[in-house]
């Protein structure tokens, strides 16, 4: 009897008999991401059945959605977040976990939503983007032990992984050029709720403290419309009730933006007689007149450190939460007087 070669079959057999692509199969069995579960599944099965050699595949990453705050994306802190989504996206695709985005209105984000968002994505991990979870929401996710991230969060409590930029360190430093300028009267512009800005009042506090004679003062705003529109009309009220206060370091660009409309119309120059620092670098810092003295977050960073933190919950759902800060950097301007720009 003269032996039979049995042929190997080939990646176009494993397509044919999969009904898909041989590129397709090609990805599969070289383990690259982006391919569904589904079909995933269903070229290996093929594979092993007729005997095409199939390396061991890596584990296979769970997948991640991300819930934003409408309110934040819809409004004047849109660019914001879609820097931090484009970290999120480049991160997953790096670690080859499937990923979806929803926005969702934050005084929604009951359990049976959230889960039902979950399901619907066939996500296993939750990242809550600009989002503090609310009791409800905070005891289904502890006792589901859904690996949950708080991204541009913090969570008082460290039940929660998180990453956010150094907010108490940078408005320290932020508060700090204005002190080392000379002022010691100084507003501070706020006007929210969230663990991430009251982090930012206490870094303004704190700076003040520590020069003696210095002197603060909270400006709260309700931020329901323009942030530069109230900060403007906050700011033109404070200047004519405060008397001696000759600079302010503002929540955010936004804000800034409206102090130097509300000072340049009072007829003070800014930084001579008024010095201006703003948060987060966005681009309507740079186009102001003069340019605004600011602090940059690197928002991108933000969202692939979410990743490796959501990652890192995968490998070890019983963990302690962990906290990153990403650093802030300052970034020179006009709007504060020659310190800074020698």
């Amino acid at each position: 009897m003269n032996d039979q070669k049995i042929r190997r079959p080939r990646q176009a057999d494993i397509a044919t008999l999969a009904g898909v692509s041989v590129s397709t199969v090609s990805r599969v069995l070289a383990n690259e991401p982006g391919i569904s579960e589904t079909v995933r599944r269903q070229i290996l099965k093929v594979a092993a059945e007729h005997g095409y050699p199939v390396k061991p595949a890596s584990e296979a990453v769970a997948g991640g959605l991300a819930l934003i705050a409408s309110d934040g994306v819809t409004g004047t802190l849109s660019v914001f977040y879609e820097a931090i989504v484009d970290g999120l996206r480049a991160g997953a695709a790096e670690a080859g976990m499937p990923f979806d985005v929803r926005l969702v209105r934050e005084d929604r984000t009951t359990p049976d939503a959230v889960r039902d968002y979950m399901q619907t994505a066939g996500a296993e991990g939750l990242f809550l983007v600009g989002i503090d979870p609310n009791e409800m929401l905070r005891g289904w996710l502890q006792a589901s032990m859904t690996p949950t991230v708080l991204v541009n969060g913090t969570d008082p409590r460290m039940q929660f992984d998180g990453v956010s930029p150094a907010n108490f360190f940078g408005a320290y430093e932020a508060t700090r050029r204005l002190t080392e300028a000379g002022h010691r009267r100084i507003l501070h512009l706020s006007g929210s709720h969230r663990h991430t800005i009251r982090e930012r009042v206490r870094g303004f506090e704190a700076a003040i403290a520590a020069v003696p004679g210095a002197e603060g003062r909270l400006v709260s705003l309700t931020l329901q419309g323009s942030a530069s529109r109230e900060a403007h009309e906050r700011t033109a009220a404070a200047l004519a009730e405060n008397a001696g206060f000759t600079a302010a370091f503002c929540m955010n660009d936004f804000i800034a933006v409206g102090v130097l409309e509300a000072v340049t119309e009072a007829g003070l120059r800014v930084p001579e007689d008024f010095a201006i620092v703003g948060f987060d670098d966005l681009p309507c810092a740079q186009m102001t007149n003069p340019q605004l003295s600011t602090m940059r977050v690197d928002r991108a960073a933000l969202g692939r450190e979410a990743v490796s933190l959501m990652l890192s919950r995968f490998r070890n759902r019983t963990a302690s939460a962990r906290h990153i800060c990403q650093a802030v950097v300052p970034i020179p301007g006009g709007t504060v007087p020659n310190i800074e720009n020698p």
